[in-house]
């Protein structure tokens, strides 16, 4: 008998990156190829523990998404759908939200989803100044960084509660489907730390056991028998493979030992179409890589900063390299978002300084060299197992031949490794960075990476007029007004460049014989089980 395990990949938690695109897998216990209903799917170690305020990287997101159910989910096309939510409405300023909760919606643990652990989640996000607090500067009684005790959370009953915001935010329902608006029970309420390490939620899947997370290794997940809601498991069990190298997760692809990966490595872009015949994709999704070059660094602040960073920028031959690295996969950067969203514009202005002109970029970088001369070697840092050394090497081999420095790329050995240097500030150069949308809208792609002190601001930028603007985005009474914002702030960072876009990639994933009926989702290389395709077939 011939066990076929159906997929379809759905959104988790991203980002990011910042997000963040790190690779995953690397195991030669994969179960892939075996007819146990296990659905195995490349993964990456989580920096942090596995609660929903201290998860800012898709290793980690991608876990809590099969774990917990949000107040809202995301569809394939990216509308917002109520889920643990009966209904959320707003006041006649949308300043005021009424949620009302299904009451039959339970933890893997048996316990109700009551208002109380929406409550209870949130502040402790805020009032323990958790890597996810900015998501939360817009409730009142937190500060611009999103710390302090929310006091616009109030519980009218057991499933219904309010929440009070500092100012209009018209597109607050939407926000609520990211993994950082996760419920939490009672349990890990009480202690988090243990809550973090066995994490237990609300949604299709629960870890399997105490040991289920191994470090470094996998976790493993089944179905959650007390699940409620439009999307099930429907198979035996899912586990994620923490992979050291892309190459390593194709190669078990290959051989059927991995039912599902998200990326293909760059030295398989031309033939594995022809190796997984019938079973590849290659689509867009909404996302953006780029490289950060962090405020803090010598030569790179002030009047000589700028100058040089749109020279960098002119530097680098986005097209060449999406042609001869990427075999066209990827589409050069016009703006710091994504071409998958509405209010995508390539017409803004200042965005020429994305465009590969030599000249141009000599000329700048001569005019910082008259302020400050410049010294050393142009370094940028990137993980190892995520398939980036060879767009890295591309990246500054273009640089360097441009501008006639020295640049080099500067590998660390996985993904977590570079975030933690990122966040002790240890990184003596730019790092590569990238963004996959937690929600579909630009204000997500702005908001977490540039605005001061936000959650995903790994290079400490930090401008006030762009701050207002994000602020005025978020109360904006429109979606369309805060387009026109958003579409400003986006013309501030073209002149700052606190990261340098590069280019918007596409899904490369493939999947092994014994899985079909696979397809990607609007964010799409979200390899999640929360799909009511996701079954077991015979």
């Amino acid at each position: 008998m011939n066990l076929k395990k159906a997929w379809l990949a759905v959104p988790a938690a991203a980002a990011l990156a910042l997000t963040a695109c790190s690779g995953g897998g690397g195991g030669s216990n994969a179960s892939g190829g075996s007819s146990d209903g296990i659905v195995t799917v490349n993964g990456s170690e989580p920096q942090n523990t596995l609660l929903p305020g201290m998860t800012s990287e898709n290793g980690g997101g991608r876990i809590l998404t099969a774990l917990f159910s949000g107040l809202v989910r995301y569809d394939n096309s990216g509308k917002t759908v109520l889920d643990v939510a009966e209904s959320i409405e707003p006041n006649e300023d949308n300043t005021v939200w009424t949620i009302k909760l299904h009451n039959d919606r339970k933890f893997s643990d048996g316990t109700p989803v009551k208002a109380s652990n929406f409550i209870g989640a949130w502040k402790l996000v805020t009032s323990e100044k958790q890597v996810q607090a900015a998501f939360f500067d817009f409730f009142q009684g937190t500060d611009d960084e999103g710390n302090g005790e929310i006091t616009g959370l109030e519980a009218s009953d057991e499933y219904t509660f309010t929440a009070t915001l500092k100012q209009p935010t018209a597109d607050f329902r939407d926000r609520l489907g990211y993994s950082a608006y996760a419920p939490l029970p009672d349990s890990t309420l009480a202690d988090p730390d243990n809550g973090g390490e066995h994490p237990v939620g609300n949604g299709p899947y629960k870890v399997d056991g105490e040991n289920a997370w191994e470090h470094n290794v996998q976790i493993k997940m089944v179905p959650n028998e007390n699940y409620v809601g439009d999307t099930p498991a429907k198979n035996k069990g899912l586990t994620m493979v923490f992979y050291t190298s892309l190459d390593a997760a194709y190669q078990d692809l290959l051989s059927n030992n991995l039912d599902v990966l998200d990326a293909v490595p760059n030295a398989a872009f031309s033939t594995y179409e022809s190796e997984l015949k019938g079973r590849t994709a290659n689509q867009p999704y909404a996302g953006i890589q780029c490289f950060t070059i962090p405020q803090w660094l010598p030569h790179f602040t002030g009047e000589e900063g700028r100058l040089r960073r749109q020279a960098i920028s002119m530097a680098v031959d986005r097209d060449s390299i999406t042609k001869t690295i990427f075999n066209g996969t990827r589409t050069a950067a016009t703006d710091f978002t994504s071409p998958t969203l509405p209010t995508y514009s390539d017409k803004l202005s200042g965005n020429e300084v994305l465009a590969y002109n030599p000249d141009k970029a000599k000329e700048l970088w001569a005019q910082a060299d008259a302020i400050t001369p410049w010294d050393g070697t142009f370094k940028l840092s990137y993980n190892s197992d995520g398939g980036h050394k060879e767009w890295v090497d591309a990246t500054v081999n273009s640089i360097k031949n441009t501008l006639g420095i020295d640049a080099e790329g500067n590998p660390y050995p996985d993904f977590k490794s570079l975030l933690a240097a990122e966040d002790d500030q240890s990184i003596t150069g730019a790092f590569r960075a990238g963004w996959m949308a937690d929600y579909p809208n630009p204000y997500n792609f702005l908001q977490p990476l540039y605005q001061t002190k936000a959650a995903s601001n790994k290079g400490d930028y930090s401008n006030t007029e762009f701050d207002s603007l994000m602020t005025q985005a978020s109360s904006a009474a429109t979606p369309e007004d805060s387009a026109k914002f958003l579409q400003q702030a986006q013309e501030i960072l073209l002149t700052d460049l606190p990261s340098i876009p590069l280019w918007y990639p596409n899904t490369n994933g493939g999947w092994s014989a014994n899985v079909d009926n696979v397809s990607f989702d609007w964010p799409s290389t979200r390899t999640s089980p929360r799909s009511d395709h996701f079954e077991v077939t015979r």
